[in-house]
Parts: C-alpha cells; sequence; structure tokens
C-alpha cells in the first residue's frame, strides 16, 4: 500500500488536472455554442440555394458549366478536415482512419495524381509519412471564415475547369448533436444536380428569370460550390468542439471518481496509522 504522502501527492495531482479538465470543458462548451449559432444560421441558406438549383433544372435547360462535367477519376483530390489540436477524443483518429480507408480506394493511382488537402494540423501530421500534402489551407479551421473556405473551394474549381483533377471529395465529421458526430464522405466535384428535388410544399416553385434561366444557373453553381466548402468547414469546426466538450466532461468525471477514490484510501490509510498508534500507546502502558 502507497504510503500516505504519496497519496496525498496523488490528491493533489488529480486536483490539478480537474481544474484543468473543467476550465477546457467550459472553454470548449463556449466555442461549441458560437459554432452551433454559425452552422445553423448557415445551413438553411445553403439548402435554399441547393434547392434553388434543383428547382430550376426542372425547365428542363441543358447545363453547361464545366463543374457538372462527370470525367473518369484519374487525378483526385481529398480534401479531410480535422483539428489543430489534441485533448477532442477520437475526433482525430476517426477523420485520419477513415482518411486513409478512402486513400486506399485510390490505391491504383500514381501518387502524383493524388492531391491530399488536409484542413488541420492532425491530419496532416498523420498523413505527411506516407502522402505528398498540399497544406496550403491546413489552418484555415481554427476560426472559420469564408473568405478562406472559398479561396480553397475557387482553387479547386479552377483545377477541376482545367482538366487537372477528375473528382474532389470531402471528409468531415457532420455534427449532428454533442454527443453524436458522424464521419461523411461527400463529392464536391463534379456538381450532382437533378431535377427532382422539390420545394417544403412538394411542389416544384415557379421563377421568373431575367436575363435567362442559363445564365442565373451559371453564376449560382461557383456560388453554391463556395457556400459548401463554408458549411463544411463550419460543420467539421462545430463537431470538433461537441468531441472537445465530451471528452473533458468524462476527464472531469474521471478525474472526480479518482479523487473520491484517493481520498477513501487516504482516510483509511490516517484510520490504520492512528489505530497501530493507539495500539502501541496501550501495549506500552500495559507492560
Amino acid at each position: 500500500m502507497a504510503s500516505l504522502k504519496e497519496i496525498k501527492g496523488r490528491i493533489g495531482s488529480v486536483k490539478s488536472t480537474l481544474k484543468i479538465t473543467s476550465a477546457m470543458k467550459v472553454v470548449a462548451s463556449t466555442k461549441l455554442h458560437r459554432a452551433q449559432i454559425a452552422i445553423e444560421n448557415m445551413l438553411p441558406y445553403d439548402r435554399r440555394l441547393s434547392a434553388i438549383l434543383h428547382s430550376l433544372l426542372d425547365s428542363g435547360i441543358e447545363i453547361k458549366s464545366p463543374y457538372v462535367e462527370i470525367r473518369k477519376p484519374e487525378k483526385v483530390a481529398i480534401v479531410t478536415f480535422a483539428s489543430n489540436s489534441s485533448l477532442c477524443g477520437g475526433y482525430n483518429s476517426g477523420v485520419i482512419r477513415h482518411t486513409l480507408e478512402v486513400l486506399q480506394e485510390y490505391a491504383k493511382l500514381e501518387k502524383k495524381h493524388l492531391y491530399i488537402y488536409p484542413v488541420g494540423r492532425k491530419v496532416a501530421q498523420a498523413l505527411a509519412k506516407k502522402y505528398q500534402l498540399i497544406e496550403d489551407y491546413k489552418m484555415i479551421g481554427d476560426k472559420p471564415s469564408y473568405q478562406q473556405a472559398a479561396e480553397l473551394a475557387e482553387h479547386l474549381m479552377k483545377l477541376y475547369a482545367a482538366k487537372e483533377i477528375d473528382r474532389v471529395e470531402l471528409l468531415y465529421m457532420h455534427y449532428k448533436s454533442t454527443a453524436s458526430q458522424i464521419m461523411t464522405r461527400e463529392t464536391f466535384l463534379p456538381l450532382q444536380l437533378t431535377a427532382e428535388q422539390k420545394d417544403d410544399n412538394g411542389i416544384m416553385s415557379n421563377y421568373i428569370i431575367e436575363p435567362s434561366v442559363e445564365e442565373l444557373v451559371k453564376q449560382l453553381i461557383p456560388q453554391a460550390l463556395r457556400m459548401k466548402m463554408y458549411t463544411v468547414l463550419l460543420d467539421s469546426n462545430a463537431s470538433e468542439h461537441a468531441a472537445r466538450t465530451v471528452a473533458m466532461q468524462q476527464a472531469t468525471d474521471n478525474a472526480n471518481d479518482l479523487l473520491q477514490d484517493l481520498n477513501l484510501m487516504y482516510n483509511k490509510g490516517r484510520q490504520q496509522a492512528i489505530t497501530a498508534e493507539l495500539l502501541d500507546i496501550i501495549g506500552g502502558s500495559m507492560k
């Protein structure tokens, strides 16, 4: 059994850890609240913009855009979103594991035809030993901004229009709730549009378009792609803070449980020491 001095030292150490995890949980919870507001404000706009695009297709127009052209994926770009720091449970490991699985699917491609865009330092560190990375946008996940997301989207659109890449995929954690984040894989380019989506009443909306439906669709597609990238960035950011909030809450709970066990062990040790001293005194007085 450990000495009382050792147990007391461990109690002090656990108390210090408890203060840190509690503070980190409060910080993560505050950031999560802000991220929730940001994603909740953005999602309706993103969905409505997508709904307008889909609805316009009901007019039977032929879309002439380089961003909807489907090609055989011989050159692929993977944009994977993680965090810049740790202490967020299995968030980063989940993203890294899923990214490696997706990259394995493209193992037949030459490495020079596989473009990996890590958003987040942790996923970049994990992939750097095996793959060549494009790290120009690695740090944009810390404080998501529309301008940074739009720059990444435009860079990818430019490569796709020039036929330097044939497919762009997004890998990120979708924020469902504080306790649940879902690993998501989406095709960013080519943009997949159909004429089947309807409005909230289940009826295709009618629009009066000027100067023309074709011109409006031409302008909306790049805007929709930029908005999609920003929405994914916000979604991933909210998932990170949710994972960190849960991880710090669990760490705090574990520290409290350990502190109770150590206090119980310390008190038992003190009682044993006092009992032993009393027995020595009683034994000495009886001689």
